[in-house]
């Protein structure tokens, strides 16, 4: 997902932006939340967001026309507006219809003289697919078309997060209810029909359905209703210890005592309740049924307002899946949020549709949006319907998932929809490759799908294109321009600038193939409906996510006026249509790779389809190879690099003419021949052939690039093709040609000073530099000075590695005042460097005086023989030689392992076809899915992620449809999900499983993954980081002599030391052998930075190195062996067959009466042959409270008390104190085994009276016989009396005794406070004992507030099954 960097204006705004660490992918910015309406100002606050004007060239670039058609669209000039002209004689002047139109742009892009020709193609007829975080059905505008229509086809979740299992089926009782899968109870609504009267139940937890914006407001609503009751039960606690203590001040009786002790414990419990409250919010309940025409969906959401009269499940409307009736519900008044439902597997399935932010909304609004009280305010195809495909996970935060992404190509083809757009993407590691492009392209090619994304919100650097929408030939990439208007109006700007501009963060091309990377331009912006549970029926947001339905809305219009017409309709012919009639935004060249070919003008895109209706429906596919070299295939050709510049190379071009896949042999591909005269933009530098002649076959030609005699800096050129019959078609193909030619640097270190440039709103500065060999980081200082009002700088660099997503740094740096800045990054030797400065597009926007600024960059570097160091697990050190071949630099290494990997196989794998019709290719390929199991134990708390080194970090890069895992514990309680970015999680002490869900329709493929290694990687904390040490000797590690500290490299001379290996005791505890350490290492250290500085002082570039954890150290036998030699070799033999015999009970089976009958005869003769033996004893009372309970309840109790006492009786308990008082010498072995003899005694004895006191509690409870019960409450009390004496008994042990004597007692505070600190003492997983308990108890005191909270947890903590993938 798309992020957009810089501050956010407000919270909500926060929580849809988030850095890219976090690797989110949703193309967004909201710069302010506007009101109901329309606000008194919407604020211009970007995230990263805001035009940039047409940077002036720099030095060299080559200032040549570029063709866009023979049509000539408007120029710039002709495109300003009036108000355009008046921003630049200095005062922009709205109007309240041009101020509303600002806030929908739409005259940017032709769409006003388009529709007051064509009124009625105003899309009508066109069907979008958003592929985006959901639609809400109720938002404003959203619910009919222009000619009456529903707006909204259907609404699909694809990516399962809102997947309830539903095949748990029920049958109502006597009285017309039913249980459900919560547990609650449930009236049906006698009017609903139910031939087969099964209902199939599930249930969710609701917060898992809203968008964390959403939840913490109903947090906050729900936690003051919550705070009100918990304060009447603190009143009411208060009030009964104020009343005790006023009746028995001076008392000094224990009972009364432990009772006042009682009731400041509940006081104290409530207090607590309150400081720890944190709402998991509540369970809904969802029924599905077959009503003997279409399946049927009710809820029940009666916990969401706390209210029993509202939710209930009989209240209900029911409904179906959404697209047979475009009906939706409401959960609550309180939220506000509407849902869809949709039935799957015969009502197994049920999917509860939400979305997971405004975005889907807001996108869907631009390119569809009808108001027919509001027209200004109309999305650019009113006309349109839409269906809304969910790709954000709400589980993920709203990140895209390769199940998502693929469920939804399948939903648009079987929708038959005419677009797609979606505004979504993320940088990638190959452009054009990927199963999503694979599927993609099919959908395009064979389906004949406009596809329509954007581009991405990571500019101003080049190269920062991302995938699908700037990467992908069969998808329309859409960059943002904002328009004077819009800056005047939508973001209320000072003063708006005088022409339009692409805005700053807009991605820019080429891609790392050469292909051009954006292919139009459209409006970034606008005020858009947003969901209702936002409580605002508008809001302000711009990104290229904007852009995309922006032209998507627009290709709709020309979309519904070609099928008007009759003209066939194309992807190709379309793509043609808008590329070669797009207004040209700036006459230089270079800034193609920033605006694509312009900005969208749908009224010639139409005038041009119409000229084109007789033509083939083709479009030439474009694959070039460098002379001498069959790999890779490029789409254009991108020299970067000093070397590349030096000389003359020659390319070969390769075109295809690629027709539909339904296209006619002998109508369509035989006849076809094209006769093209090729022309090149510069033919001094790029000499092509003049002619060449087209068949369906292909045809290749030669290129030649001399980009000897140019310039440094970037420039670039395109060769392309114009039809000799119809030259009015404009350009037939394009090859892009860019060029950047970098400065060489000299100097001792290099340096590259850049003094008094001059900056306005939106101007950019590039320079690109050849990075010496041998550098591995920057320095830079960014100087600014004669400026009055603040100012903010986007600072950008680029390098490109083969096979390698782009290596970018990035900082939003702003200026309050003159002054300076330290920057430091890393950077790769030999590479070439983009470095682009720009001023934001609305930064200094009302001031007339500009930015002057002087930037020095200085080139440092450590070199070293090993890229990446691994310490294999010996004592030898590894000997690391370090050069510098810039400058003398200082030599300080440092090395820290700070994190540990720890591999795993899974212990079990499954593949299975998916049952779905939402899981079956357009193909007719059914999906199938692998899931893979894996275990993993943690002896101690920690955090973690998982790591499938495979899969991870790539989502549209990668030939696997999709990746998603999660972890969860023995109780199903699911700690952590994620998908190709995992995060860290805070896990417990215990046992956890991980499955590994991995889908695609080649089960071959899938069956090579079954054994997939997964590493577990934990960080260490703090206390627990290794620093690692160096040496000048190779043994220094071992003597301790050699310590090497730091050293002053002379350029060219190497200098050699040692890092040494993390001695034994410095070894984390508990970490598997094969496991292994992983931390950096750094060399140098910043010298232009002075140490008041927040920068830190260690160079910023770094290495990986690594530890491999050796095997354990051999068990010592010794003392096991000089032990035994005591014994005779007959009495070690009767030991060990005492010790297996004894072993042996606790897996005899008793599951008959034989079973039993012969368990008990065994028990007989082990008795008989071991009297009075404990360890003996103790395991028969294991054995008997293990065993499964009878009706008779108090008789297996009896029996248990029977066999504590036989434990109870063998132990002499007065030489047991003796013993365990005595403290023995520490160096005599045999006292310390007798000590730890007596502890096992001591245990053994502790446990057969905690098991006799539940047991005597246990009678009690059962029985009702006064005089039974007053014995009974006699043992008790002698029985924990007596345990007290051995171990503390308000430990997580034996705690749950404590607790039930003090229940017995009446001081159900103390039981409370006693329970509720075992439950947090305990390190492990959560105990269901202890939280069912803990219920009992607070509605044994009358807290139904405290009840129903606890209760909502335990379906987080102990949910009946885990959900589905």
């Amino acid at each position: 997902m798309w992020h957009l960097r810089g501050s956010s204006a407000t919270a909500a705004a926060a929580a849809l932006h988030k850095p890219v660490a976090h690797h989110l992918r949703l193309l967004l910015a909201v710069s302010a939340w506007s009101g109901p309406l329309l606000p008194s100002a919407i604020a211009a606050v970007s995230t990263r967001g805001g035009p940039s004007p047409s940077p002036s060239p720099s030095a060299g670039v080559a200032a040549s026309a570029m063709p866009s058609s023979s049509s000539s669209p408007p120029s710039a000039a002709e495109r300003t507006t009036s108000a355009a002209a008046a921003a630049a004689a200095g005062g922009f002047r709205l109007t309240e219809p041009s101020f509303l139109e600002s806030l929908m742009p739409k005259k940017e892009i032709g769409v006003d003289r388009f529709l007051a020709a064509h009124p009625e193609y105003d899309g009508r007829g066109a069907l979008i697919a958003i592929f985006d975080s959901g639609v809400d059905p109720a938002a404003a505008g959203l619910q009919t078309t222009s000619d009456g229509k529903p707006k909204i086809l259907d609404v699909i979740d694809c990516t399962g997060s809102g997947d309830v299992d539903t095949s748990k089926v029920v049958k109502a009782g006597d009285d017309g209810s039913i249980v459900g899968a919560s547990g609650a109870r449930l009236i049906i609504n006698t009017s609903w029909k139910n031939p087969s009267q099964e209902w199939h139940v599930g249930c969710k937890l609701v917060y898992e359905l809203f968008t964390d914006t959403l939840t913490s407001r109903l947090k906050k609503e729900r936690k003051k209703k919550w705070d009100e009751e918990n304060q009447e039960a603190i009143s009411v606690a208060l009030k009964q210890l104020n009343e005790f203590e006023k009746k028995h001040s001076k008392s000094d009786d224990a009972k009364l005592k432990m009772a006042h002790e009682d009731l400041q414990n509940r006081l104290d419990y409530l207090r607590k309740q309150a400081e720890g409250y944190d709402d998991r919010g509540p369970v809904i309940d969802v029924v599905a049924w077959h009503d003997g025409d279409v399946w049927r969906v009710a809820v029940d959401t009666q916990g969401l307002e706390g209210n029993k009269n509202c939710g209930k499940l009989a209240d209900f409307v029911p409904l179906t899946n959404y697209r047979l009736e475009q009906k939706f519900g409401i959960f609550s008044k309180l939220d506000a949020c509407s849902f869809v439902a949709n039935i799957y597997d015969d009502g197994n399935l049920v999917s509860i549709v939400t979305d997971c932010s405004p975005h889907a909304t807001h996108v869907a609004g631009i390119a569809a949006a009808f108001h027919p009280d509001e027209p200004l305010l109309n999305g650019v195809a009113p006309g349109a319907q839409l269906i809304s495909c969910k790709i954000g996970d709400t589980r993920l935060g709203s990140m895209e998932t390769g199940t998502g992404l693929v469920r939804a190509l399948i939903a648009a083809v079987e929708h038959k929809c005419d677009l797609i757009n979606m505004s979504y993407g993320e940088p990638t590691l190959l452009p054009d490759y990927g199963r999503f492009i694979d599927l993609a392209s099919e959908v395009v090619d064979k389906h004949r799908i406009i596809f329509i994304s954007s581009a991405g919100n990571n500019g101003p650097a080049l190269n920062t294109v991302g995938a699908p929408g700037g990467t992908s030939s069969s998808i329309i990439g859409v960059g943002a321009y904002v328009s004077p208007a819009m800056a005047a109006g939508a973001h209320c700007v000072v003063q708006a600038p005088a022409e339009g501009m692409e805005y700053t963060w807009s991605s820019r091309g080429p891609t790392a193939d050469g292909d051009l990377g954006v292919s139009i331009s459209a409006p970034g912006g606008a005020v858009a409906p947003v969901p209702t549970w936002t409580l605002q029926s508008r809001m302000l947001m711009n990104g290229t996510s904007m852009a995309s339905p922006s032209a998507c809305g627009g290709v709709a219009l020309l979309v519904s006026a070609m099928k008007a017409e009759g003209i066939p309709l194309s992807p190709y012919t379309v793509r043609k249509a808008i590329e070669n009639t797009a207004s040209s935004i700036s006459d230089v060249p270079e800034e193609k790779l920033t605006t694509g070919h312009g900005l969208l003008q749908v009224d010639r895109a139409f005038e041009y389809a119409q000229q084109a209706k007789e033509l083939p429906l083709v479009s030439y596919r474009i694959s070039i190879t460098q002379m001498g070299k069959s790999i890779p295939k490029l789409r254009g050709i991108y020299l970067r690099g000093s070397n590349a510049c030096q000389q003359t190379s020659e390319w070969t071009v390769q075109l295809d003419p690629k027709f539909h896949e339904d296209a006619s042999n002998m109508e369509q591909l035989v006849p076809f021949e094209e006769c093209l005269q090729l022309h090149s933009t510069d033919s001094s530098v790029v000499k092509i052939p003049e002619y060449i002649m087209v068949t369906n076959n292909g045809r290749s030609f030669n290129i030649v690039v001399n980009p000897a005699n140019i310039s440094s800096g970037l420039h670039y050129y395109e060769v392309y093709g114009i039809d000799c019959k119809a030259p009015w078609r404009g350009p037939i193909f394009r090859v892009p040609v860019t060029v950047i030619k970098p400065i060489c640097l000299s100097g001792e270190p290099p340096a590259l000073t850049l003094s008094n440039l001059s900056f306005k709103s939106g101007h950019i500065e590039r320079r690109f530099i050849n990075v010496p060999i041998g550098a591995s980081w920057v320095e830079v200082t960014m100087r600014t000075s004669a400026f009055d009002t603040p100012r903010r700088f986007f600072l950008d660099t680029v390098q490109i590695c083969p096979l390698k997503r782009p290596i970018k740094w990035e900082a939003v740096v702003t200026f309050s005042s003159p002054s300076f800045k330290n920057f430091s990054f890393p950077v790769e030797g030999g590479l070439t460097l983009e470095l682009s400065i720009a001023q934001f597009w609305s930064s200094g926007i009302a001031s007339h005086e500009p930015t002057c600024v002087d930037f020095e960059i200085v080139f440092h570097g450590i070199s070293t023989d090993q890229k990446v160091i691994n310490l294999d697990g010996s004592e030898a050190p590894v000997r690391i030689v370090a050069r510098s071949l810039l400058a003398s630099e200082r030599l300080v290494p440092v090395a820290t392992l700070n994190k540990v990997k720890t591999p795993y196989r899974p212990v079990e794998c499954n593949l299975c076809s998916l049952p779905t019709c939402r899981d079956k290719l357009p193909s007719g390929k059914q999906i199938i899915a692998l899931t893979l199991t894996y275990k993993f134990k943690l002896e101690d708390g920690a955090e973690i992620k998982p790591h499938v080194p495979l899969l991870n970090k790539r989502i549209y890069d990668n030939k696997f449809e999709s990746q998603y895992y999660r972890i969860s514990d023995s109780n199903k309680c699911v700690y952590s999900s994620g998908d190709v970015y995992p995060n860290y999680v805070k896990l417990s002490k215990g046992e956890y499983t991980l499955q590994l869900y991995i889908r695609h329709d080649d089960v071959q493929l899938l069956e090579k993954l079954k054994r997939l290694v997964l590493f577990i990687e934990r960080k260490l904390e703090k206390k627990d980081c290794i620093q690692l040490s160096f040496y000048s000797e190779p043994d220094g590690p071992v003597v301790g002599n050699g310590t090497f500290k730091s050293s002053v490299l002379v350029p060219g001379e190497p200098e050699a030391f040692y890092v040494a290996p993390p001695s034994s005791e410095k070894l984390p505890k508990n970490v598997l052998p094969g496991s292994v350490l992983v931390g950096s290492i750094t060399y140098g250290a910043v010298s232009s930075f002075n140490k008041k500085d927040d920068q830190n002082q260690h160079a910023p570039a770094s290495s990986s190195i690594s530890y491999l954890i050796p095997p354990s150290k051999v068990d010592n036998d010794k003392e096991k062996g000089v032990s035994a030699g005591r014994k005779s070799i007959s009495e070690r033999l009767d030991e060990e067959v005492r010790d297996t015999k004894i072993k042996f009970l606790s897996g005899f089976n008793q599951e008959t009466e034989d079973d039993k009958s012969s368990w008990m005869g065994l028990v007989a003769s082990l008795k008989s042959e071991y009297p009075k033996y404990t360890p003996l004893l103790a395991k028969i009372l294991e054995c008997v409270v293990q065993k499964a309970t009878s009706d008779d309840k108090i008789s297996h109790q009896k029996e248990i008390i029977a066999a504590a006492d036989e434990v109870v009786d063998s132990i002499d308990k007065e030489d047991l104190a003796k013993s365990l008082s005595l403290k023995p010498d520490p160096e005599d072995e045999e006292a310390q085994k007798n000590k730890k003899k007596m502890e096992e005694t001591r245990d053994q004895l502790a446990d057969a009276l905690y098991q006799k006191g539940l047991a005597l509690g246990e009678i009690e409870s059962l029985k009702t016989d006064e005089s039974t019960e007053a014995s009974a409450k006699d043992a008790f009390e002698e029985n924990y009396k007596e345990l007290i004496k051995w171990v503390d008994v308000k430990s997580t042990k034996y705690g749950s005794l404590t607790v039930l004597r003090e229940r017995r007692c009446g001081r159900l505070g103390t039981a409370l406070k006693v329970l509720n600190d075992i439950i947090q003492d305990d390190s492990e997983q959560p105990k269901k004992r202890f939280y069912d308990l803990k219920i009992q108890l607070v509605e044994e005191i009358g807290w139904g507030h405290v009840s129903a909270y606890e209760k909502q947890w335990m379906h987080v903590r102990f949910p009946s099954s885990l959900p589905a993938f």
